[in-house]
């Protein structure tokens, strides 16, 4: 087929600006909310200091790996998930590609409440407005959390959660709507270094508290015996696939987006590890706080409780800043930076909604956005009622935990196994690239990750058919928990049967080692 038959055929991809504005979007997509209240828990959990050891194994064996998976799909097949995986690998490839669309949905439902609640905090927290009791006033005054057990479903609204869900919503549906360089990269090239800059603030404020390095020896001091422990290998890997937003459609989609001429692995490089500098650079700051509350209590940190999660933002946090000099100012910029993290994040979820039903359905960028209106509506009522934790809470369980880590395994069976695309992906990535993979490239993606990826999901659904979850209702977990990954399911084996709006094979790969360098080659 011709260049000009396929263009007539599928409309010119938006682009990234250059390098610059592609890492600073994907950098935004990595570091989000577990980077800041997952990493330093997992760690102090998993052996301190000796946690970074299998951290960087899995970071170099499965993270990177999986990262360079997608970057090479998304930029050599140039479509969404459904699009670039169709291309690849007919229906089937097109079927995993709308199952990482659900998963993304799903995610986004639950994922601006976070933010809506981080935002709030942020206003709380010039007045310190919790008072003596953070965790009464987040479960009680503020959310006006329901039973989880008793009445896990309810439509009773929260005024002061549904108002800045409601705008956060509005917020992220004007940048995606402004499209891919004026929205999604001029938000991120200004919130990146914002975020960075106020958090290092924090941090440094933190390394001066009294009782901080009590409080990073707890965090950074090796305990070797747990590498011997399965479970703290596990922990790493889980904690190196889920920040890096891989095996979800994102980094699909964001390459999709990029120039022929692009340094696809010396970009991965730089979001990876800047990604995990991050996430110690969280630790530092969390943790040396977290040292200042156990002193100021007269106890020892493995005395404290709520040291990740929902927990250690709303609850543990406010406390510790009740307790600081001039608190009020350390939690607005935690609170912002927690809102800005979550923002960037959020913002590359919905892309994937988005590029994928602009690509199926030939709808415009306006028209897509507001067809996901719709996910705000449902958002709003699922997170913005009084059991909008125990939804939360639910959801996140079995997205990340089964539909993510199922979704990366097949798609790597798909991909290297079955439709045995390994060796052209690896000379994409070569051909464009100043860092080249290889067979070892290969092997890390096609054997050894999928390996690790399939002992952690066997674990986890083993663990939650046997032992339920959170105390709720067993019916309750069938619905929003396993129901979530039936819809996803649901959708992989529906919506290839439905017709593409343009021929989806409409398109050339992009050129040869040989032809990209020649005098030739042209964006």
């Amino acid at each position: 087929m011709s260049r000009a038959q396929a263009t007539t055929a599928i409309p010119e991809r938006e682009q990234w600006t250059g390098q610059f504005g592609f890492i600073m979007a994907a950098v935004g997509s990595a570091i989000g909310l577990g980077n800041i209240w997952r990493f330093p828990g997992v760690a102090y959990e998993s052996g301190g200091g000796a946690f970074l050891i299998p951290y960087l194994v899995a970071l170099l064996t499965a993270g990177i790996p999986i990262l360079f998976l997608d970057y090479a799909i998304g930029h050599r097949f140039r479509g969404s998930a459904p699009l670039a995986l169709r291309r690849l690998g007919g229906k089937l490839g097109e079927g995993i590609g709308w199952f990482q669309v659900t998963i993304a949905a799903l995610i986004a439902l639950y994922y601006a409440g976070v933010l809506a609640w981080a935002g709030s905090y942020f206003v709380f927290s010039f007045g310190e407005q919790w008072g003596d009791d953070p965790t009464a006033f987040f479960t009680g005054e503020y959310l006006q959390a329901s039973d989880g057990a008793a009445t896990p479903i309810t439509f009773d609204f929260v005024p002061g959660v549904l108002i800045p869900l409601v705008l956060m919503w509005v917020v992220t549906l004007v940048i995606l709507g402004a499209g891919v360089v004026k929205g999604v990269q001029r938000a991120n090239v200004i919130i990146i270094p914002l975020l960075v800059v106020a958090f290092g603030v924090l941090v440094v404020r933190a390394l001066f508290l009294p009782g901080a390095a009590e409080g990073l020896n707890a965090f950074f001091t090796p305990d070797f015996a747990a590498l011997a422990d399965p479970a703290v290998w596990v922990a790493a890997y889980g904690q190196i696939f889920f920040s890096l937003s891989v095996a979800f459609g994102i980094m699909i989609t964001y390459a999709s987006y990029r120039k022929r001429r692009s340094n696809l692995t010396g970009a991965g490089l730089v979001v990876a590890f800047g990604n995990s500098s991050f996430e110690i650079l969280a630790g530092i700051g969390v943790f040396s706080t977290i040292g200042f509350f156990a002193f100021q209590q007269g106890i020892e940190i493995d005395q404290l409780e709520g040291l990740s999660g929902v927990g250690l933002a709303f609850m543990t946090f406010p406390a510790i800043v009740s307790e600081m000099p001039g608190g009020g100012w350390a939690g607005a910029l935690f609170f912002g930076t927690l809102t800005l993290a979550g923002l960037t994040s959020l913002i590359s979820i919905l892309e994937v909604v988005i590029a994928a039903i602009r690509d199926k359905f030939g709808l415009s960028r306006g028209q897509a956005v507001g067809a996901i209106g719709v996910l705000a509506v449902i958002s709003i009522v699922l997170l913005g009622t009084t059991s909008g934790l125990i939804a939360l809470d639910t959801i996140d369980q079995w997205t990340n935990n089964v539909g993510i880590v199922a979704s990366a395994i097949v798609m790597t069976i798909i991909v290297i196994w079955v439709k045995r695309k390994g060796g052209e992906l690896s000379r994409h990535l070569s051909a464009v690239s100043t860092f080249r993979v290889g067979g070892l490239w290969v092997f890390f993606t096609g054997l050894l990750a999928p390996v690790v990826l399939v002992y952690m999901l066997v674990a986890k659904i083993m663990d939650l058919v046997s032992n339920g979850y959170g105390g709720y209702a067993t019916w309750y977990l069938g619905v929003a928990g396993w129901g979530s990954i039936v819809l996803a399911v649901i959708a992989a084996i529906v919506l290839p049967l439905v017709t593409w709006r343009r021929d989806p094979d409409a398109f050339e790969a992009w050129p040869s080692n040989a032809q990209l360098h020649g005098k030739g080659a042209r964006r």
